[in-house]
């Protein structure tokens, strides 16, 4: 056989699988797109027959009903169904974000304390991730909803743990910046049947938040300890011979290489308690999911709505996903350098 007779074939096939590839993804796409539009259709024309108007144009109607939260944008039952469904998505944005933040800060020191020297601190940390990780969250969000609203007293006799800090049944009362000249705090104190000044939370939002926090930092702590383990015992050892103490060894050798082990199960963390806070219809937290049932409850429009539903969670999701992979990108691959 002559050098290169067979390379001639080779180079020849390529492109035929190439192309025989093409075809198919193509045939793949064209299917789905078919799919896509019979179900569309379908739908349009069983809606048609039974009288139901399809299409957006609701969200321009008056809502006609009352939201319990409304922090970063007004609201009142005037107003249309679009700025409704707009409370719940900021709603969920911000317990989703304050979550993640207070889930990684106890996660991380849960995972540390499961490697610790000290016998009853990593058993402690163990069983705190081994029951949370194996109780569903809405039985978490329940427990704690009663332990808020049934076992702490009324606004008139609310437990004070920390000066400015009152905790009632109403929920969690606690002194704010108050921006002015000069800027000083802002205390809550008892007005009639609740405190006023301050901020609050109310039950509802703190048991969503404490409830998505210590679920997800369950399995937060065990990506970190999985990610500190898989740094080579070599690694830790050639920092001490270089003289470095355990904090400069933990920030410059271990923790950059442990990130890379730990930002992509991270990643889905974050993912899943964005998700998770969907449950706060459980206990009447008007999240986007709650409105958006309310919302269909009263329009009929149950495609609409739940169309709505997984473009805003999808948003989210790749959003997150976007930021978190660049991160993973310019930094943990890159061994935390800038």
């Amino acid at each position: 056989m002559f050098p290169g007779a067979g390379r001639g074939h080779g180079s020849k096939a390529l492109p035929d699988r190439r192309l025989r590839c093409l075809a198919w993804q193509t045939g793949v796409a064209v299917s789905a797109i078919l799919v896509a539009w019979y179900l569309a259709s379908n739908a349009a024309g069983n809606l048609l027959d039974l009288g139901v108007a399809s299409g957006f144009d609701f969200l321009l109607r008056e809502a006609g009903f009352e939201i319990g939260e409304s922090t970063f944008l007004s609201y009142n039952a005037a107003d249309t169904y679009l700025r409704a469904l707009s409370v719940g998505f900021l709603n969920t944005v911000r317990v989703a974000s304050l979550a993640i933040v207070l889930s990684t800060l106890l996660g991380t020191y849960v995972g540390l304390a499961r490697l610790s020297n000290n016998w009853l601190l990593a058993k402690l940390a163990a069983a705190y991730v081994e029951t949370i990780r194996n109780v569903p969250l809405v039985v978490q969000l329940f427990f704690i909803y009663v332990l808020i609203t049934e076992n702490l007293p009324p606004p008139g006799e609310a437990l004070n743990p920390i000066a400015g800090v009152f905790l009632s049944n109403r929920g969690i009362a606690f002194p704010i910046l108050a921006l002015g000249t000069p800027v000083r705090l802002d205390y809550p104190h008892l007005s009639g049947f609740d405190f006023t000044g301050g901020g609050s939370l109310s039950p509802e939002f703190a048991t969503l938040l404490l409830g998505l926090a210590f679920y997800t930092a369950a399995f937060i702590a065990e990506i970190v300890r999985a990610g500190l383990l898989a740094v080579e015992r070599g690694q830790l050892e050639a920092g001490y011979s270089s003289g470095l103490p355990h904090a400069q060894v933990m920030r410059f050798i271990v923790v950059p290489q442990a990130l890379r082990a730990i930002v992509p199960p991270l990643t889905s963390q974050y993912l899943n308690c964005t998700k998770n806070s969907s449950l706060a219809v459980a206990i009447g937290y008007p999240d986007l999911v709650s409105i958006a049932n309310t919302t269909i409850n009263q329009t009929g429009q149950a495609i609409e709505g739940f169309t709505i539903i997984i473009v805003v969670y999808l948003a989210i999701s790749l959003t997150t996903s976007g930021v978190m992979n660049w991160y993973n990108r310019r930094f943990a691959l890159r061994g935390n350098r800038p």
